[in-house]
């Protein structure tokens, strides 16, 4: 436990500082790290499912992925949408496509054609939307850690609650300490967490963003990091590990630090959409 608060103080300083020197490329680019990382580590769970995902080629489209909302502007200001995530994804499609047939066993290509892509899907395509967001939305940056925070203060929040009160169990055979107490307990803080942050640093945020609807907002966020995190423990099951990495002291790897924030990145996306008009 004391190694997890070190880390996360640790983690934290590193992306303060980071937004602090560098501002919004310095977040992008942080967030893009950490997608990419966090896609190598998925890849490698794969590779201990005995397969042979195309690794070096997903990490460089997942990056693409990644930055494509922050310099299609930029680099194609003719066309930009030829930068467009979705465009990425259909040129891994093919790319995958083609490198299947020819280099990989007709063993297990339908596997290793569907872990491929899924892993640019699943990790730097849904991460992308907080890069949409700090691109896209008044006040980008801090609604972005206002949903890190809100996300992973839901972890601490479970994991306290679940050691104090913890009785029912959520998920025993895909995460056998996670409880139905220790959930709600989790949703909760992220409720508090979400509505503090809104009333106290009310100035850095969009007028509309008042502490009630923040809290609204920080509940069903909650609840799906709850599920984003059940997901990693699903495909660490399947590929036998306890931790995706060791990078990182008291936390595991780099997709044990992302993966609440898989499936809320989105649902963020379309919150702030629809309270504020991205």
């Amino acid at each position: 436990m004391r190694q997890r608060i070190l880390s996360t103080f640790g983690l934290w300083a590193v992306v303060i500082g980071c937004i602090h020197f560098f501002g919004v490329t310095g977040g992008v680019w942080l967030i893009s790290t950490v997608a990419v990382l966090t896609l190598r580590e998925f890849y490698q769970m794969v590779h201990r499912m005995g397969l042979d995902p195309f690794d070096k080629v997903g990490m460089t489209l997942g990056a693409l992925v990644m930055l494509a909302p922050f310099y299609a502007t930029r680099l194609l200001p003719a066309a930009p949408e030829l930068a467009a995530p979705g465009t990425i994804l259909a040129a891994a499609v093919v790319v995958f496509a083609l490198r299947v047939i020819a280099e990989r066993s007709p063993d297990n290509r339908v596997e290793t054609l569907a872990w491929s892509l899924f892993g640019v899907l699943y990790v730097p395509f849904m991460l992308s939307f907080l890069v949409r967001i700090t691109v896209e939305a008044h006040s980008g940056l801090m609604l972005v850690i206002w949903l890190i925070a809100v996300s992973k203060f839901c972890d601490v929040g479970a994991l306290l609650s679940g050691l104090a009160f913890g009785r029912h169990k959520m998920a025993p055979d895909i995460s056998p300490k996670k409880t139905w107490e220790g959930a709600v307990g989790g949703v909760l803080i992220s409720a508090a967490v979400g509505a503090a942050l809104a009333h106290f640093l009310a100035r850095l945020y969009p007028p509309e963003f008042t502490p009630l609807r923040a809290a609204l907002i920080a509940a069903p966020i909650a609840m799906l990091a709850i599920v984003s995190d059940l997901i990693e423990s699903v495909i660490k099951r399947r590929a036998d590990t306890k931790d995706a990495g060791h990078a990182i002291p008291g936390i595991g790897g780099m997709f044990d630090l992302s993966d609440s924030l898989i499936l809320t990145a989105p649902a963020g996306y379309i919150a702030f959409a629809l309270l504020h008009g991205l």
